[in-house]
């Protein structure tokens, strides 16, 4: 059993489910501590955080990711308890075993590997991980990220741990992400009786045009890296219950992700625009997750290209598809962010599982990615 595996099963054993931690940061730290890292934990309400550093000087290479798993849907579908970690024919089924306690171990035993052959390496090695990430992510790694902007520790390059592979380790790296930018709309009208449509203003026939025309517009056309940006309603409420009542109001909520070819300010802007040219009456609340990063072609992403090709054959290609992750944060301090991790066919489902042998080829590719960023 490879070093790897048997870190890997030990996190996948705890019950970690967000935002607890339930140990892992203790175990991961116990290995890290003799290695010479200072590690110094940020608790923020109830989520565990963890910054650990070796070294004072730069470059600094950066690990990411999270302890926290999603829960586990029921039990009696699963093949084995998804907090007993089970090999079988191959593949270490767990609650986290792809997302992402697998790219953990692998963390750690790269390090270690690399440690013991470069103790006098230059430049640093951290880890930023957070047991909020699979949840609201208020109080994990962007707190993080705020309390080392505030001292000026900025990161050099990270690689954030989430599967990101889709038929083979390392054949897909995220180079960034999407912005995702939330609206909930409500449009105003006046209620009454629905036999006395010349007494009520129905809101929904009011926006029902200007949700047409929002959704037939094109609000960019993307660019190399990003496809063009989207917006999708995501729920609609209105309506009193009863049926022969028009209601006073309609709330529509919706979503951009949006590329780097749009800003928040330009999409507030198109949507207002639409909005009053319908003549709506409305109020409008935004929420931003997060806005977009790209990491285009350069050191991190060649250096990683050329270790999966070493470590697996596979030519890598680059994405920014999917969702958001934490990525999206320590872009704000990182010039250099990208996104490698294990299979991911299988996160959030039953039967969560990852190929053992991929466990120790991204160790492989962690370790090979330390050496060429910090000895080449």
């Amino acid at each position: 059993m490879s070093e790897t595996l048997q870190l890997a099963r030990q996190l996948i054993s705890r019950r970690s489910l967000t935002p607890a931690d339930d140990g892992c940061l203790g175990i991961i730290g116990a290995r890290l501590a003799p290695l010479g890292f200072s590690l110094e934990k940020m608790r923020c309400g109830e989520v565990d955080n963890l910054w650990a550093r070796r070294g004072n000087a730069g470059p600094l290479v950066c690990f990411a990711g999270h302890t926290d798993v999603v829960p586990t849907g029921p039990l009696d579908k699963w093949g084995s308890d998804p907090f007993t970690p089970t090999v079988r024919d191959g593949m270490l089924y767990g609650r986290g075993a792809a997302d992402m306690k697998g790219s953990l171990a692998a963390f750690v035993t790269a390090i270690e590997k690399f440690v013991a052959a470069h103790p006098q390496q230059r430049g640093s090695i951290a880890l930023l991980l957070t047991s909020d990430e699979e949840g609201v992510a208020v109080d994990g790694t962007v707190r993080v990220v705020d309390a080392l902007r505030e001292r000026n520790e900025l990161i050099d390059y990270c690689i954030v741990g989430e599967p990101t592979s889709e038929t083979r380790t390392g054949d897909i790296i995220k180079n960034g992400r999407r912005g995702s930018l939330s609206g909930t709309l409500t449009v105003k009208g006046i209620q009454g009786h629905i036999a006395y449509p010349h007494l009520v203003k129905n809101p929904i026939h009011l926006a029902a045009p200007a949700i047409a025309e929002l959704a037939a517009t094109v609000w960019d056309n993307g660019n190399e890296y990003f496809p063009p940006t989207s917006w999708q309603v995501s729920n609609i409420h209105g309506g009193t219950g009863a049926a022969n009542v028009v209601p006073g109001t309609v709330e529509i909520m919706f979503n951009f992700r949006f590329s780097t070819a749009s800003t928040v300010d330009s999409l507030k802007s198109k949507v207002r625009a639409i909005l009053d040219r319908h003549g709506l009456e409305y109020e409008l609340c935004w929420e931003l997750s997060g806005n977009p990063y790209l990491t285009p072609h350069g050191n991190l992403v060649d250096v990683v290209s050329a270790a999966i090709r070493e470590v697996t054959g596979v030519t890598t290609e680059l994405s920014t598809g999917g969702g958001t992750s934490d990525g999206r944060f320590i872009a704000g301090i990182c010039p250099q962010v990208i996104e490698l991790g294990p299979l991911n066919a299988t996160i959030h489902k039953i039967n969560e599982c990852v190929a053992v042998a991929d466990l120790d080829a991204l160790s492989d590719i962690y370790y090979l990615t330390l050496r060429k960023l910090l000895t080449e």
